[in-house]
């Protein structure tokens, strides 16, 4: 069994022509002509993309839709990549299509959401894959789920892969905003806490769901240190047979990549005094949060009592109304925005039905261990 400590640095198995490291090509394989002028197009426009993507076998949300060419494609994205000196990377869904793409020579594989939200077909996968160390890339699940990510990355290790990387592609979510995936940031940055071997590629094209937003989606990935980016580019995307609206033409992926600022790693040991100053100011002002947020838990706590004692249920809906509109009209005028405030004191507020919950559970839990009279 291997431990996700134990994962391969990219760069170990991926060739990047510098940071990040660049994966870009059709959504879907359409014709042999299509996947060729789109290639080429791409090595003409730029020389910073590092591996080739094509979409074989596409899992499409209802029926009719256009589902992939299948495995009758494999051998143009192979025999493209070949001819412009580049590996390819293909999305799997099944041991079916593990075994066509590594017949076909194809280097990377990946699989996608709707791949990733089942443990029993990330399994099958992962089983044929034992002892075949190919470099395997794993999108995050539909709904933001970090446990369901990191759990799919560990079934692949577990049969032995060591070059695993993850793709940041967003989530689905019922509120309506701009992106087609919100990006959730704080999912992929909890994941580099807990693994920061594991490289994650972000997915600005299924993130953004239109051209207009690959360029700040892309660079706000690489502002957070994430490795690489994979970029949908079609040689004429208004006529792509899927997601037209998400892919750019070769010359505009060159335009998002030389745009890209990446920011350095390292400061100076000078700069590093000054940061380390803000550091721990900031370190001093989270110390004060948490020792006010304890003091409130223990109000809350002998509030829950006097709740108890006169019979109050503990959810107040106009008490708790109050306090968001206060904290907004507080949080705003210091500069927080109204959607930060409002997911904080949630926050808060659970903790507090927490706190408060324990309270009039004691008696409860006291006469249950109680032993029975005669």
């Amino acid at each position: 069994m291997k431990e996700l400590h134990q994962i391969e640095p990219l760069s170990s198995w991926a060739k990047s022509k510098g940071h990040p490291f660049i994966v870009a090509g059709p959504c879907s394989a359409e014709t042999e002509a299509q996947v060729f002028e789109t290639v080429r197009s791409i090595v003409q426009s730029t020389s910073k993309v590092s591996m080739l993507r094509a979409g074989i076998w596409k899992p499409r949300t209802r029926p009719n839709s256009f589902e992939g060419v299948g495995v009758e494609a494999l051998p143009w994205i192979v025999a493209a990549g070949k001819e412009v000196g580049l590996p390819v990377t293909v999305e799997v869904a099944s041991p079916e299509h593990v075994e066509l793409a590594l017949k076909a020579g194809v280097d990377v594989l990946w699989i996608g959401a709707r791949t990733t939200v089942s443990p029993f077909a990330v399994q099958e996968l992962a089983d044929a894959l034992r002892g075949v160390d190919v470099p395997m890339m794993v999108k995050n699940p539909i709904n933001p789920d970090l446990e369901l990510w990191v759990g799919a990355i560990e079934r692949f290790a577990n049969v032995g892969l060591t070059k695993l990387a993850a793709i940041h592609r967003g989530f689905s979510t019922y509120e309506k905003t701009i992106y087609r995936n919100p990006p959730m940031w704080e999912i992929p940055i909890e994941l580099r806490r807990r693994y920061p071997n594991i490289p994650i590629i972000v997915d600005p094209s299924h993130m953004g769901g239109t051209r207009d937003l690959i360029q700040p989606l892309s660079q706000q990935a690489i502002d957070m240190g994430f490795e690489g980016l994979m970029i949908e580019s079609h040689c004429n995307p208004d006529k792509a047979w899927s997601d037209a609206k998400q892919q750019v033409t070769p010359e505009r992926l060159a335009a998002i990549l030389n745009h890209l600022v990446v920011r350095q790693s390292k400061v100076s040991e000078d700069g590093l005094h000054v940061l380390s100053d803000y550091r721990a100011r900031i370190d001093r002002i989270d110390n004060y949060i948490l020792d006010l947020l304890g003091e409130r838990m223990g109000l809350s706590e002998t509030i829950g009592a006097f709740k108890k004692g006169n019979d109050l249920a503990i959810h107040q809906s106009e008490r708790w109304a109050k306090i968001v509109s206060r904290a907004i009209e507080k949080g705003i005028a210091v500069g927080l925005t109204k959607e930060f405030i409002i997911k904080l004191f949630q926050h808060i507020h659970n903790e507090s039905i927490f706190h408060q919950t324990k309270v009039f559970e004691q008696d409860t839990v006291a006469n249950d261990q109680k032993p029975n009279s005669i």
